[in-house]
């Protein structure tokens, strides 16, 4: 059995302690190994359950709504969907002294995507962007309405006006404060109209999986929800550069409003992070302000 890594013990959530909730819980898997995985997540923990399931742990109250909503909804959209999602297995009640359900799914093969794993990023980019039209054209009419569980993504911008406008006070001098403003103010005023339609909420490099170098898989949908989906498009300026971008703008084919709505929603991120980042992890922050420098000069060329 696989010893834990040396990052193991996160948010009081290690192997030792997945082992102890199978063996009380699931039995019949009692004998697989646990084992956490090469790339872990923020809100959650992720251990590999033998070769073909994995294991999947909250690190806090806030994201325990997500087990029983990726629970309900992943079976029904997955068969709706151009790609694999997480397959649900079971789920798991509190016990061993840790306090929220947890969930048992199926492993999907593949690797995070990252450049250097993709064979043809204008591929890759169009893959993707016909999985988030896919997402878009499922029956919302049940689906869970953007709110708390999503940590508003899908909601109005406006939920995160003050944190926005605290956050250039804070890096005033910094970075051009002025254009990013703009921006925002640009994404505040571009109302969104439209019916609401479902939503990932999170489509970033670490949670989209490639294989033989073309997107495989998309995976957690903790931030998924109905409602407006210009969160989703955030990856533009993340990850797609060049052709890709352009290839990814073509086929989502949005219109202007959700494209500076987009755009708000990096800026927002680029900025609390690097806010976060800027005076600790030189490497972090760097990231941070190219995002939102690709932000501006789209804003800029498009104004």
């Amino acid at each position: 059995m696989a010893s834990p890594s040396p990052a193991d013990g996160r948010a009081g959530i290690d192997a030792a302690l997945v082992r102890r909730l199978i063996a009380a819980q699931f039995p019949r898997w009692s004998d697989l190994a646990v084992t956490p995985v090469a790339v872990d997540g923020w809100d959650n923990r992720t251990y590999r359950l033998g070769t073909e399931l994995t294991v999947r742990l909250p690190t806090a109250a806030g994201y325990v709504p997500a087990v029983a909503k990726e629970d309900r909804w992943l079976p029904e959209l997955a068969p709706l969907l151009p790609l694999p999602v997480p397959p649900i297995v079971a789920r798991g009640a509190p016990g061993e002294g840790y306090p929220f359900d947890w969930s048992i799914r199926r492993w999907l093969d593949g690797e995070v995507a990252r450049p250097e794993r993709i064979d043809d990023m204008r591929e890759f980019a169009t893959s993707l962007a016909e999985f988030l039209r896919a997402l878009q054209r499922v029956d919302a009419t049940a689906g869970p309405a953007a709110g708390a569980h999503s940590f508003y993504r899908g909601a109005p911008l406006t939920h995160y006006d003050d944190e926005t406008r605290r956050t250039l006070a804070l890096l005033a001098g910094r970075v051009d404060t002025d254009r990013a403003a703009a921006v925002w103010a640009a994404a505040l005023k571009a109302d969104w109209h439209g019916r609401p339609v479902w939503f990932h909420g999170d489509i970033a490099a670490n949670n989209l999986l490639v294989r033989d170098g073309r997107l495989a898989a998309v995976i957690d949908f903790g931030t998924s929800g109905v409602g407006d989906p210009a969160c989703d498009l955030v990856i533009s300026w993340t990850m797609l550069s060049g052709a890709g971008r352009e290839a990814f703008h073509r086929t989502m084919d949005q219109d202007e409003p959700m494209w500076a709505r987009a755009r708000g929603w990096a800026l927002w991120k680029a900025l609390i992070s690097l806010a976060q980042h800027i005076d600790t992890d030189p490497e972090q922050a760097a990231e941070h302000r190219r995002v939102l420098d690709e932000v501006l000069a789209d804003h800029d060329r498009l104004g």
